[in-house]
């Protein structure tokens, strides 16, 4: 903190009622507030201690609010808002195979883009700073990142069979390479590498894969053992199960994320928390393909690495994580048979610190000096939020993501009390309507 006779300048001074700050204690602090100073945290605490200690060139007084870590999305596939609603109700291979893929293949650079900004502005509105994407031509979502002000972990998706980007597996170094030199630079695009899943990508590639992450030391990112189905499908083309097939081929790190992890032995369970492997639990999308339901309490207690996603819009169909929080903690304890399990303590953290964890950027998720001044202040006036004796309990069972007023990233403001800063909300919602009119009529001719 600085010293209160020599008060240091800053960017900007947010001051709430409530600050949870997702710390290593885990600190809740009142009538506090954060100063940020060049993108960055310099510190957190109570009000009286940064009137004292900053002069700010823009302060903001929030009143009744919680300050928190922006959420941080640990798994999804942005452009697909472009199919939100275009295919419900269905079984995951049905849903992939006849429904998404085939007009997947026919999306321009432009289209992508266009799903990437509308994306971005819904997690910008329910309180997301961060996600980890997999998709295919991956600069448009990139570039709807640097232009809306958002932070994201990138990775093009492959398959065994050719996709949108590239006729073959051996293509894809160049396309990792390329990403990683367009992005270079940024503070806010990093890059991983993303084999699709098991089932639609063969043994060697895997390893292949693994290595260039390895050789890049970016992190190395798959849907793993999603559901029973998949399960079949990976000992059809492997003799393995997803899990066992990984730990043989020497693919289970801590630099490692998997997508999912449903259908799980106690085994498995074991060597993905031994691994160090992160994890990333995504219960809406899975209770919508009927995937199955993920065993979180038992991975909790093995001590994995646990992050949360929304999955993407087309199999979920938001990309609110405080819904996604909220799924989490109510599934766990079902799952469980223990009200007790998964409690709000635990999914906040999934949400905050472990989705960083799983994106490879720990400093994320946390209010802490040092950090990235990423946060989001949800309004205490609400109905829904009265009265608030936990602020944990509240985030993760009260709140709807309705309740955001103010997002920021890297210490600029993206969104305050209903307006967008970095977008153009109106001219999105016109190109997305103009877009669904094209998708749809595509989807009568396939």
């Amino acid at each position: 903190m600085a010293d209160s006779l020599s008060p240091l300048p800053c960017d900007l001074l947010v001051f709430a009622e409530t600050v949870v700050t997702q710390d290593a204690d885990r600190r809740i602090l009142s009538d506090a507030g954060v100063a940020m100073r060049d993108g960055m945290i310099v510190d957190v605490s109570d009000r009286n201690s940064l009137k004292a200690g900053f002069t700010a060139q823009e302060e903001l007084d929030l009143g009744p609010a919680m300050l928190m870590p922006g959420l941080v999305n640990g798994h999804t596939h942005l452009p697909m808002t472009l199919f939100r609603g275009v295919a419900d109700d269905l079984p995951l291979m049905d849903w992939l195979e006849k429904h998404i893929w085939p007009v997947e293949m026919q999306l321009t650079p432009e289209l992508l883009e266009l799903g990437a900004m509308v994306g971005c502005m819904e997690m910008i509105r329910t309180g997301t700073t961060a996600f980890l994407n997999g998709y295919f031509k991956e600069e448009a979502v990139g570039d709807a990142v640097e232009r809306t002000g958002i932070r994201a972990v990138i990775g093009e998706g492959f398959f065994d069979f050719p996709s949108p980007h590239f006729p073959s597996p051996e293509h894809y170094r160049e396309t990792v390479e390329r990403l990683v030199d367009r992005y270079q630079n940024s503070s806010r695009v990093r890059v991983a590498v993303t084999p699709h899943a098991v089932f639609t990508v063969g043994a060697d590639a895997l390893v292949e894969s693994h290595a260039l992450a390895q050789d890049m030391n970016i992190p190395w990112q798959i849907h793993l053992a999603e559901s029973p189905a998949e399960t079949q499908a990976s000992l059809k083309k492997h003799g393995k199960r997803p899990v066992e097939l990984l730990e043989s081929l020497g693919l289970l790190s801590e630099h490692v994320t998997l997508h999912h992890c449903v259908d799980l032995t106690d085994r498995e369970i074991r060597v993905l928390a031994d691994s160090g492997a992160r994890v990333v639990h995504n219960p809406c999308s899975n209770l919508k393909l009927a995937s199955g339901v993920a065993p979180v309490q038992k991975l909790l207690d093995a001590g994995a690495v646990m992050g949360l996603g929304t999955d993407g819009a087309a199999s979920n169909n938001q990309l609110n994580m405080f819904r996604e929080m909220s799924t989490a903690a109510l599934l766990g304890k079902i799952a469980a048979n223990d009200a007790s399990a998964v409690n709000a303590g635990d999914v906040l953290d999934m949400a905050t610190r472990g989705s960083a964890a799983c994106l490879g950027w720990e400093t994320l998720g946390r209010l802490e000096a040092g950090c990235p001044a990423d946060m989001i202040a949800l309004d205490l006036r609400q109905p829904n939020m009265m009265p608030m004796y936990a602020p944990t309990s509240h985030a993760v069972y009260a709140a709807t993501g309705m309740e955001v007023r103010l997002t920021i990233a890297e210490g600029r403001i993206l969104y305050r009390d209903g307006e967008f800063l970095t977008l153009d909300a109106e001219k999105l919602r016109r190109e997305i309507r103009r877009a669904a009119k094209w998708i749809s009529a595509k989807k009568r001719k396939k």
